[in-house]
């Protein structure tokens, strides 16, 4: 059991590798079965099919993005409780933060679910597709709130420095996936069922493994007192519910990505459904960077050890820059093997390839955007991650795609969802350390 703060000694840039590193095997084995799963469909030989998980995976993505949130306000409480080494709070902490992520999702999953072909329709999906896409999704959203509270249970591992056991949460529920789906899909013949049920299965094994590492391994868990819920119900939303609208904030950008996508048929549709898989496969680790980072930054502004925390920062630049450029050289030159893979033809393989030759590059400034809205997330300074996501999935995303697809089609709208983040991830880098020397600065005054 860790009993004292991990992140406030010992290099940072090597707390930085070591926290990416396990939390990106976990996140891309996740993903990756995403999109093995998606091959799977794919190979079915329906394009209705493949479109329609593509439909799904943007409004189920809503509902991940809030239960991110979430676990962003209960890792940043408490890893800032185990930086100023009180362990007992954190304990509470804990508890509440379980608390609250189980009865938020749950409530949510109840209003969405008899909304499910209204919701489909308004992105784009239309007939057979629309009709596949309610049914993927009637049978994987009662499993929501199992899913955020292992989310939460994840993040809370990482919070207190255990990114081995965080990392087992999200590989455990990928490993149960990958052997659950071709036996449900192709072995029981159930198709998209079967790809449904093997996603709901998984999410009760990221369960066990999360209870089974915070709360029997680390015993980071203790039912809040009436008295400490009540008190952390304002600091927890505070962070929460900023942290809430910077994650919904991307999946409707996609879902703009998504509509003008559908104007141009069902291949165009399923050309973005792979390419939605394909991001965090090739990016995961930018992804897990994002969450990794946040209990480092939080335990050391608990110890108030601002230099470490712009240490961190820089840091996760470096590792996101080396990182995208290599990535970006690996997507170029295998751009038609992985059209191939998913049976992409015609527009469908075009789109695909364009994407991992030129707007792949653009995931510089996203990885700049995440690093930063990972320090404000845990600085208190969320709301400026909400401005920046919203803004880069609006202001960065609308007029862009609509540029691009008036003049080039749906390849200008790839076009214009990869150029609208530049600006938005220059300005967060630059903001990220002026917050940073702010609250330096009022430390020192103190």
């Amino acid at each position: 059991m860790t009993t004292s703060p991990k992140f406030v000694t010992g290099s940072t840039l090597r707390h930085v590798i070591n926290m990416t590193a396990s939390g990106s095997i976990g996140l891309v084995a996740v993903f990756m079965v995403d999109a093995l799963n998606l091959f799977y469909i794919s190979r079915l030989g329906q394009t209705e099919l493949a479109a329609a998980v593509g439909y799904a995976g943007t409004l189920l993505f809503f509902h991940t993005s809030i239960a991110i949130g979430l676990s962003i306000a209960a890792t940043a409480l408490v890893s800032r409780a185990l930086g100023a080494n009180n362990r007992p709070y954190a304990q509470e902490l804990s508890g509440a933060s379980l608390l609250i992520m189980g009865g938020v999702m749950t409530l949510l999953t109840v209003l969405f679910y008899p909304f499910l072909l209204p919701m489909v329709t308004f992105i784009g999906a239309t007939g057979a597709t629309a009709d596949l896409a309610v049914r993927f999704m009637q049978f994987v959203l009662p499993s929501v709130p199992v899913m955020a509270i292992g989310m939460c249970m994840s993040a809370l591992l990482r919070a207190v420095g255990d990114a081995r056991r965080s990392m087992y949460v999200t590989l455990g529920a990928a490993a149960c996936t990958a052997v659950l789906d071709p036996i449900l899909i192709f072995g029981f013949d159930l198709g998209l069922d079967g790809a449904a049920i093997a996603t709901a299965v998984s999410r009760l094994t990221m369960l066990w493994i999360g209870f089974y590492g915070l709360i029997r391994v680390h015993g980071l868990f203790k039912r809040p007192s009436t008295a400490v819920f009540k008190s952390e119900l304002t600091p927890y939303f505070a962070i929460a519910m900023p942290a809430v609208l910077t994650q919904i904030a991307t999946p409707v950008g996609n879902t703009f990505v998504t509509e003008a996508m559908a104007g141009y048929g069902d291949a165009a549709a399923a050309a973005w459904s792979v390419i939605g898989r394909l991001i965090p496969v090739a990016f995961g680790v930018l992804f897990a960077l994002s969450g990794a980072i946040g209990p480092i930054i939080g335990q050391n502004l608990g110890a108030q050890q601002f230099e470490r925390i712009r240490s961190t920062v820089r840091d996760s630049l470096k590792v996101t820059l080396i990182y995208v450029l290599l990535v970006w050289i690996v997507l170029a030159l295998s751009s038609g093997l992985i059209a191939q893979a998913f049976g992409a033809q015609g527009q469908a393989h075009d789109l695909i390839v364009f994407f991992c030759i030129f707007v792949s590059a653009s995931f510089v400034f996203n990885g700049t955007l995440f690093v930063a809205n990972a320090a404000f997330n845990n600085l208190g300074y969320a709301f400026y991650s909400t401005l920046l996501n919203w803004g880069r999935s609006t202001l960065g995303v609308i007029p862009f795609i609509w540029l691009g697809s008036r003049y080039y089609g749906a390849t200008g709208v790839l076009a214009g969802y990869g150029l609208g983040v530049v600006i938005f991830g220059i300005i967060g880098g630059i903001l990220c350390f002026k917050v940073i020397g702010q609250l330096e600065s009022t430390h020192v005054k103190q």
